[in-house]
């Protein structure tokens, strides 16, 4: 077990167990040649597409547009650049 010291990180930092999981190869594959191009390791590939398909499910009248605007609007703020979102009309 790691412990990490998290009085430095934001408060939604979590400490979180690491667990195995079997993928398929073909999956394994896709992850890895869009990990490539976004400069992600292929598990931040695969959790990256977790946390958007969450959305997504949570959200099934947002197009992946608005919701992609969202997040990045969100890091925005949370790195202190705070620009105005615009909203476009399809």
């Amino acid at each position: 077990m790691r412990i990490i010291d998290n009085s430095q990180k934001p408060y939604h930092y979590y400490s979180m167990a690491q667990a195995a999981i079997q993928l398929s190869k073909e999956i394994m594959l896709e992850a890895d040649k869009y990990a490539s191009v976004y400069t992600r390791s292929v598990s931040m590939q695969i959790e990256h597409w977790a946390r958007i398909g969450k959305i997504v499910e949570e959200n099934p009248d947002l197009p992946y547009a608005f919701i992609e605007g969202v997040l990045i609007g969100k890091a925005e703020l949370d790195n202190g650049e705070v620009t105005p979102f615009e909203f476009r009309l399809s």
